[in-house]
């Protein structure tokens, strides 16, 4: 096991990667819940996604963990899922069969922009600055995912501010605030594995509070995927709106997932010399099968999850890692009853921390070239405020460009991102 996920190498064992792969799993053990509620509202069976859900979470893991070899975890993912079922199913009229297509049409697609490189020249274009600052950006935003799911942070509705403080004096907020500062105790303890025990510790904290449930039974069986397997809907594969929804899968994930690779990556001080992403393309074709096997089995679209971050700052550096989340998922279909303890409030601590791990990087920036500066600043701040990853890169790239081609300085600027800043731009006009 040490040769084959080149451990010793790597400054990590065994114990250290199992421990921090299940704390990846525990910190988005939530979509195995959220998943199959979203998608329920486009008609489909939630058991069957549910099991849909873990099935594509444990492939494509697997595929990251054995032939990547990296500490990255996928699942169906947030934003693409809610895509599915709101815009395609309930806003434009189409069936879950029409979704599903599109979401297979979109993993062939990546599978061949894997294997022609076009993927991996994307990310090589990112230039190194944002590469850091998509790691900053990153951290602030898994940490405002956690603080909003928990009841921390919420949206007034009444309109009179974007966001609030929600309340903290009881409830799943005040959980959550307990879990920060024990996690928060146990870190500056230098505790081994401490965002796992902190998860565990506030969990049981959470049973007297009556915010966490024990389950009445442990084990049940996996429901069947019979009604949501393979169904697929041909007629419509060549409509204008087949296009639409099909081009923005496409860029959703493609830049979701290349911004929480290299924004873990560079966390996890992974990055080689020359600022790329080792196994790079091993990793987007895991991520392309994971797409393309999990709308076979019924369920939106796959993709690397942000949350892995929290596994990397656990100590996880390959592979098994990975493989060690995969099992949890496996386990999931089996005991779901238990995982269903996991509640955001339970997560919250772990992701506000690891967002305190993710801009660290923002130390390495060069904040004295405004030309680099500012395109990583737009970066940081616009994926929070735009609840967006994908967005955040687009505001710095195409800053870049700009801000460096008006300051003279466009001979920095490489012909591919360029091009990929062109494309971000079309996005925007046409879809």
């Amino acid at each position: 096991m040490d040769k084959f996920f080149k451990l010793t190498e790597n400054g990590t064992n065994v114990k250290r990667e199992i421990v921090a792969g299940i704390t990846t799993f525990m910190t988005m053990a939530y979509i195995l819940i959220v998943n199959p509620t979203i998608l329920s509202a486009a008609g489909m069976d939630s058991g069957a996604v549910f099991t849909a859900t873990a099935l594509s979470a444990v492939i494509s893991t697997l595929i990251m963990g054995l032939y990547a070899k990296l500490p990255f975890a996928q699942a169906p993912g947030m934003g693409l899922n809610a895509f599915f079922a709101y815009t395609v199913v309930l806003s434009m009229g189409y069936s879950y069969q029409f979704a599903l297509t599109a979401v297979l049409l979109e993993g062939i697609i990546f599978i061949l922009l894997t294997i022609f490189n076009v993927r991996e020249a994307i990310v090589d274009s990112i230039p190194v600055n944002i590469k850091k600052a998509i790691s900053v950006g990153i951290g602030l935003f898994i940490a405002l995912l956690g603080l909003e799911a928990a009841g921390v942070v919420v949206h007034p509705a009444d309109g009179g501010t974007i966001v609030a403080l929600g309340e903290i004096i009881k409830g799943p907020g005040l959980l959550a605030i307990i879990g920060i500062v024990i996690t928060g105790i146990l870190v500056a303890r230098n505790v081994k594995g401490a965002l796992f025990l902190g998860m565990i510790i506030t969990a049981i904290i959470g049973i007297p509070m009556g915010i966490i449930d024990l389950p009445e039974k442990i084990v049940s069986m996996p429901p069947s995927i019979k009604s949501t397997f393979m169904q697929f809907e041909w007629h419509n594969i060549f409509s204008i709106d087949m296009v639409i929804v099909l081009f923005t899968l496409l860029f959703m994930d493609m830049f979701d997932t290349i911004g929480t690779l290299v924004g873990v990556a560079t966390k996890a001080n992974m990055l080689d010399k020359d600022g790329k992403v080792p196994n790079i393309k091993k990793a987007l074709f895991a991520d392309a099968i994971g797409t393309t096997l999990g709308a076979c089995l019924g369920t939106s679209t796959v993709s690397t999850f942000v949350e892995s971050a929290a596994g990397v700052a656990e100590g996880g550096r390959t592979g098994l890692t990975s493989v060690s989340t995969a099992v949890m998922f496996f386990l999931a279909l089996f005991l779901s009853p238990l995982f269903g303890i996991i509640t955001p409030a339970v997560t919250a601590s772990v992701l506000v921390i690891v967002g305190l791990f993710m801009i660290e990087t923002i130390k390495e920036i060069d904040l004295t070239d405004y030309t680099e500066a500012i395109p990583a600043f737009l970066t940081i701040i616009m994926m929070p405020f735009s609840y967006s990853i994908s967005d955040g890169i687009v505001f710095g790239v195409v800053s870049y460009i700009l801000i460096k081609l008006f300051a003279g300085k466009w001979k920095e600027i490489s012909l591919a991102t360029v091009i990929v800043g062109v494309v971000f731009v079309l996005k925007f006009i046409f879809i």
